[in-house]
């Protein structure tokens, strides 16, 4: 199922590239390359369409990193630290005994 969510979330984030990049800007950027626009789009042109159709594209895509996120952590319900050794992390056992004084020779 995570795959499935994977895939969507590459044609989402393509889409929002071109959708970002067709819209007016300063430079115009590529809307240029989208000329008879105007008259499908109504008086306004295509600014309105497509900044509407841009932020609803940016819930989907922010929807489905949600639901990516939480099929794929229900699928592998294990942890990176689970797979740590456990002996790594559990410090020695600190009651060792201190060194004993040198006993001094008897005569």
């Amino acid at each position: 199922m995570s795959s499935l969510f994977l895939v969507l979330q590459f044609v989402l984030a393509v889409i929002i590239t071109i959708a970002v990049l067709l819209q007016k800007s300063s430079s115009i950027g590529l809307g240029a390359y989208s000329g008879s626009n105007e008259s499908l789009f109504g008086a306004k042109g295509p600014a309105g369409f497509l900044a509407k159709f841009t932020f609803i594209v940016a819930i989907v895509f922010i929807l489905n990193t949600l639901m990516l996120g939480y099929s794929y952590n229900k699928e592998m319900r294990k942890s990176i630290f689970d797979s740590v050794d456990k002996s790594l992390l559990i410090p020695k056992s600190t009651e060792q005994k201190a060194p004993s004084a040198p006993v001094a020779p008897t005569k």
